[in-house]
């Protein structure tokens, strides 16, 4: 793909995404004249780019439902469903162009626009509040040029338009007055009252053909004139540049890596500043200690400056929602809303990108599985409408994504007896309602004893944990029967630079993410017990101690430091000492897999380091801990 076309997909995806909402957005709210001036600016700016770019099927799309929307918000038409349903296949048509184009197609090898949309967006230009069905030549009249005009008045009888009538006016002149010569049409004897009734039948296209000279059949280049808004607008000044994300990338790695030179470095020169340095020495370690700060400040300058370039909101990713759990809740014959808060909430861009399967997922579970019919709600009490709400914050250094519904909630007892019954755990097993709620992201399993077109195959909520563990995330589960479900996603905002604390254990130097730290404790030789384990009160409430040492399967050793861990079931983690807190270069783990770690990273002591999986440490390091001794 040539730079050009490439810049034109990149603009026109963005473009095809914001039509989507606005159409849904006018679905809503039919008189929003905003609106409908920015669904015709997108189509109509798509059309542009498409003709210069030599792509027909996309200029016919975007032409007919231009011209549908230059009715609409004219007051033409009205805003009907037939004429919303219309707009979304054809915007559907030109996404799905789009894509082909960035996934490497050829533009000569793209297919014409179906017959089927063709047919829609003529019926709804058609519709326009008329009272009698229109004849095929004025539908011909609408969804064509202006050039074409001429052609379709020709279709009139001649003997319609031939000459004076007794009302005075000069029929024959006024047709050929407005056709090309080719086109006109001798004088011809008629009746007074036939004139004006064959003339009456086409007003608008006498009126539009005699405001400007008829032109060539159409050739996909825009020759409109400018309205008086347009042609006196000022400039647009361009503010922003695509660059590529692999630069990106690689320039963030430079920083990271500078940043922990300039640590490494700091920390040598306070080993050097230990030794007594006289005259000219002296003065050279005040200078070189001077310029490593400068050095240091410069560098976590350049790595904040280059993480925001590859902050994106997370509403790039949202935007995409609203039309599908449109279309999914009309096939499941189920009236449900969507709502979207914190839209504007950053993230790495890496997130962004892998998060739309894992949200996908989810959102159809919450359609098929979580909300109930009209009929089954209204029978349980509640409103036939259904809502579900995807709310996005930062919350310290992580971004919280929760998915809701008010649909009718998990039952821990029957996911339990499911997961029995599939094999996935044992007859016996005895687990909490947290742990039951968990179930649903083990391969394989589903609720459901038919698979559907939506869900039944389990192998959906699986891949949503997957995802977000690769992420460096943890997901949680929270839900009440007859009320409702809710997941609630926890992601670094970042994913290369992580703020850790710095712990050692059984002789290993570890990092934990500072997201789930909330406090570190004392502890004591000897701990209380509960149910056989050992439990320590702290600010009142009391809290399992687990090991750190045990839960990776290090040897057991003496752990007197306990970390209290903001996780859904509060905890204390036990760990022999605790170092300090570090900014690490997070680098993930390909050759190897270990349960509970998720990376390594450099010391600033250069010493190798081994990061704890965030959601290791939110599921309570997965349940199969041995207790701090």
């Amino acid at each position: 793909m040539d730079d050009m076309l490439k810049d034109f997909v990149v603009e026109a995806m963005d473009l095809a995404v914001n039509v989507e909402e606005h159409l849904l957005r006018l679905e809503r709210d039919p008189d929003n004249k905003e609106t409908l001036n920015a669904v015709f600016r997108s189509f109509h700016t798509i059309k542009g780019g498409a003709g210069f770019m030599g792509l027909p099927a996309l200029v016919a799309a975007c032409h007919l439902t231009e011209n549908l929307f230059d009715a609409l918000r004219t007051g033409a038409a009205p805003v009907t469903p037939i004429a919303i349903e219309a707009a979304l296949q054809a915007s559907g048509f030109v996404a799905d162009q789009l894509t082909e184009l960035a996934n490497g197609a050829a533009p000569e090898s793209l297919p014409a626009m179906p017959e089927e949309l063709e047919h829609i967006l003529t019926n709804a230009i058609e519709g326009k509040g008329m009272d009698a069905p229109a004849p095929a030549a004025a539908v011909a009249e609408v969804a064509a040029p202006v050039a074409e005009v001429a052609e379709v008045v020709v279709a009139a009888p001649t003997a319609a338009v031939a000459t004076a009538s007794a009302d005075g006016l000069d029929w024959e002149a006024m047709y050929n007055a407005v056709v090309p010569e080719g086109s006109r049409v001798a004088a011809a004897p008629v009746s007074a009252a036939a004139a004006p009734a064959a003339v009456a039948a086409a007003p608008a296209a006498a009126a539009a053909a005699a405001a400007k000279p008829a032109a060539k059949a159409w050739d996909g280049a825009e020759r409109r004139e400018e309205r008086p808004e347009v042609r006196h607008a000022a400039p647009v000044k361009e503010d922003s540049i695509r660059v590529d994300a692999v630069k990106l990338d690689a320039l963030l790695e430079v920083a990271g890596e500078s940043v922990q030179a300039a640590n490494q470095a700091a920390v040598l020169l306070e080993r050097l500043l230990q030794f007594k340095f006289e005259g000219q020495a002296a003065t050279l370690m005040a200078t070189l200690a001077e310029t490593l700060e400068r050095a240091s400040r410069y560098s976590t300058e350049l790595q904040r400056a280059t993480l925001a370039t590859r902050m994106q909101p997370v509403g790039r990713l949202f935007q995409k929602f609203p039309r599908l759990v449109r279309e999914l809740a009309k096939d499941l014959g189920k009236d449900v809303e969507l709502t979207i808060e914190g839209a504007e909430t950053e993230v790495d861009r890496v997130v962004v990108d892998s998060l739309y399967d894992p949200l996908v997922h989810m959102l159809r579970n919450s359609l098929d599985h979580g909300v109930e019919s009209p009929e089954a709600r209204l029978a349980a009490g509640k409103p036939a409408k259904s809502y579900i709400s995807l709310k996005a914050w930062q919350e310290a250094n992580s971004v919280m994504i929760v998915l809701q519904d008010d649909g009718k909630g998990m039952d821990p007892v029957f996911l339990r007896s499911k997961a029995q019954q599939k094999g996935l755990i044992s007859e016996n097993a005895q687990l909490s309602n947290d742990e039951c709620f968990q179930l649903v992201f083990l391969p394989g399993f589903s609720t459901k004893e038919v698979a559907s077109s939506v869900s039944g195959r389990g192998v959906g909520m699986d891949v949503v944990k997957t995802a977000v563990e690769k992420n460096r995330g943890a997901i949680h589960i929270e839900s009440s029967l007859g009320k409702g479900t809710k997941f609630a996603i926890r992601l670094p905002i970042e994913l290369s630079i992580v703020p850790t604390m710095l712990v050692s254990t059984s002789g290993a130097a570890l990092a934990l993410p500072m997201a789930v730290v909330q406090r570190v404790v004392e502890l004591p030789e000897t701990f209380m017990e509960v149910g056989g384990a050992p439990v320590l009160k702290d600010q009142g409430r009391p809290l399992p101690v687990r090991s750190l040492a045990g839960s990776l399967g290090y040897e057991s050793c003496s752990e007197r430091v306990g970390i209290v861990v903001a996780a859904p079931q509060p905890y204390i983690l036990a760990v022999e000492a605790v170092d300090g807190t570090a900014d690490l270069v997070i680098k993930p783990m390909t050759a190897i897999t270990v349960e509970g770690i998720t990376g390594t990273a450099r010391s600033a002591e250069g010493e190798l380091v081994l990061v704890v999986g965030l959601s290791f440490l939110m599921d309570g390091c997965r349940g199969s801990v041995r207790m701090a001794a």
